[in-house]
């Protein structure tokens, strides 16, 4: 079909060379013959230009190789602004099931100290594994995502998640309910690793603020919901229903997910020569036993390097890690306020997490708008200077400096507030400062990590803030009842907002010192 198309072109040419040529000739004898030869030459020229041209488009639309230049159809980057947002929507919404599952089984604490016997300490250990398991699953995640694409890590490990979900709530004796929580958040935390991954695929840099932060959205408002549904749930029903709510959502999550597409471009030309019968893309990393080192490098190795000699990665790894802890020792504390001091029953206990979740999407609203305002003027500016858009990655950190002051602001607000003798509304209204600083710094981050190293090692950076995170949050609710109980609501949370004092000037030392540090790192940074 290509040579029909070619000749037919030629023909085109030719006669237009032809009519060119001689017209001109027979309507004036006065005209310059030499003109005339040089108009039709240049006609030649054209068509031989248009000719080879096409044929240049025809070979690329059939190589598996690279895209077929910046409009190939097949790069999530070229599809439309309502796919792309599908795809995002997808690791999203998977994301906010897997994090629900971890704050959603607290208010059955009580129920499992009673059926199994034990203390509140060691019921708590449901909540610490899950959170753990969510810190190993990218080890599983990366080399799925490499081999088989982002959509197979979705779509194998919903069912698993539900499966071990299932277990849990089923279990019949403590063990059991234990060892099914590791492997429910194993199994699901795949899907909170990959979903950057996705990202990265659909939207360029300029525009990766906005889906980065409704994608880390997630994590936020699954914890901040967890406790008021499962709240609701063990009131009516008993423990096992904190369990429930979510394998009746996987269901229709994991029908929603069927629709996608695979976005990472290795898997998509890799399909691509399968489908045409053309040679693969090539291979350009390591195989066999060299790859599972490679991941153990990239994924555990080198993110706990670069905590103790990186010293953006291991402030913010610190800082983050923190933040999350306070976050999800308010599981603790929370029932301890809202149930001990102002007499909330166990369903209405959870309501106050409303006001986490509203925080959360005001920080979303922050950082859209600091985006548009500040990172954007710059890349435009970028490129009318002939710098190729590339901006210093500490434009990233201005909504990390301003919600760092929300986060004491929101901790010592609630520290001297929750007292019977002030209306309870007080310190729910103080979780929101709380909760906007915790995301501003947390998607601030985020961004800077990996603008400032780029997207492999700033995935091994990414990995390093992600187990400090985890693990620090998984030990914080086991001594947070022990820690209220000894100084008190007022002085337990006083506590952690000086510390939370202490952290505060990391984003603001790196705003300011930020290129002399990247300048100083072991590995290879952004030049800017």
């Amino acid at each position: 079909m290509s040579s029909v198309s070619l000749s037919t072109l030629g023909s085109r040419a030719e006669m237009e060379v032809r009519t060119e040529a001689t017209q001109p000739r027979q309507t004036s004898l006065r005209g310059d013959p030499d003109r005339y030869e040089k108009d039709a030459e240049a006609a030649l020229v054209a068509m031989h230009e248009a000719t080879t041209e096409k044929k240049t488009d025809i070979r690329r639309t059939v190589t598996a190789q690279d895209w077929n230049g910046p409009d190939d159809p097949e790069n999530p980057l070229n599809w439309s602004t309502w796919l792309r947002v599908y795809h995002t929507s997808v690791p999203a919404l998977l994301g906010f099931l897997v994090t629900l599952g971890s704050s959603i089984y607290t208010p059955g604490v009580a129920g499992i100290m009673e059926q199994f016997g034990v203390s509140s300490t060691v019921a708590l250990l449901g909540l610490t594994v899950y959170l753990v398991g969510l810190a190993c699953g990218p080890v599983l995640a990366a080399p799925l995502s490499e081999t088989l694409g982002r959509k197979a890590v979705y779509i194998t490990s919903l069912p698993l998640l539900a499966a071990f979900t299932l277990g849990a709530g089923f279990s019949q004796n403590f063990a059991t309910l234990v060892i099914c929580r590791f492997f429910a958040g194993f199994f699901g935390s795949p899907t909170l690793a990959v979903g950057a991954g996705t990202n990265a695929d659909l939207w360029p840099p300029v525009d990766r603020a906005m889906a980065t932060v409704l994608f880390l959205l997630a994590p936020f408002a699954g914890p901040a919901l967890g406790p008021t549904i499962g709240g609701y749930a063990v009131q009516a029903k008993g423990w096992r229903w904190t369990q429930w709510p979510i394998l009746f959502a996987v269901g229709p999550a994991f029908l929603y997910s069927m629709f996608m597409k695979e976005t990472y471009k290795k898997i998509i030309l890799k399909n691509r020569a399968k489908r045409l019968g053309i040679s693969p893309p090539p291979k350009t990393g390591p195989t066999g036993f060299g790859a599972v080192r490679f991941m153990l490098v990239v994924l555990l190795i080198r993110p706990v390097s670069m905590m103790f000699t990186e010293p953006i990665v291991g402030f913010f790894s610190l800082y983050i890690a923190f933040n999350f802890s306070v976050l999800f020792g308010f599981f603790d504390a929370f029932p301890i306020v809202f149930e001990g001091v102002y007499g909330f029953d166990l369903g209405s206990a959870g309501l106050p997490w409303i006001a986490v979740l509203v925080g959360c999407i005001l920080a979303v609203v922050t950082v859209i708008l600091i985006d548009r305002v500040t990172f954007r003027k710059h890349h435009h500016r970028s490129h009318k200077e002939g710098r190729g858009g590339i901006v210093p990655p500490e434009h990233r950190l201005y909504a990390a400096m301003i919600g760092s002051l929300g986060l004491p602001i929101g901790l010592f607000w609630f520290a001297w507030t929750s007292r019977s003798d002030i209306h309870w509304i007080s310190p729910v209204l103080a979780a929101v400062p709380f909760a906007w600083g915790n995301l501003c710094v947390f998607a601030s981050a985020a961004l800077y990590l990996v603008d400032t190293y780029g997207p492999m090692t700033g995935a091994s950076a990414m990995a390093a803030n992600g187990l400090a995170r985890y693990l620090s949050g998984a030990a914080f609710p086991l001594f947070t009842i022990q820690m209220y109980d000894k100084l008190g609501i007022a002085w337990a949370t006083s506590l952690l907002g000086f510390i939370s004092i202490g952290l505060l000037p990391i984003p603001w030392v790196l705003f300011k010192y930020g290129p002399r540090i990247r300048a100083m790192s072991n590995y290879e940074t952004i030049k800017a």
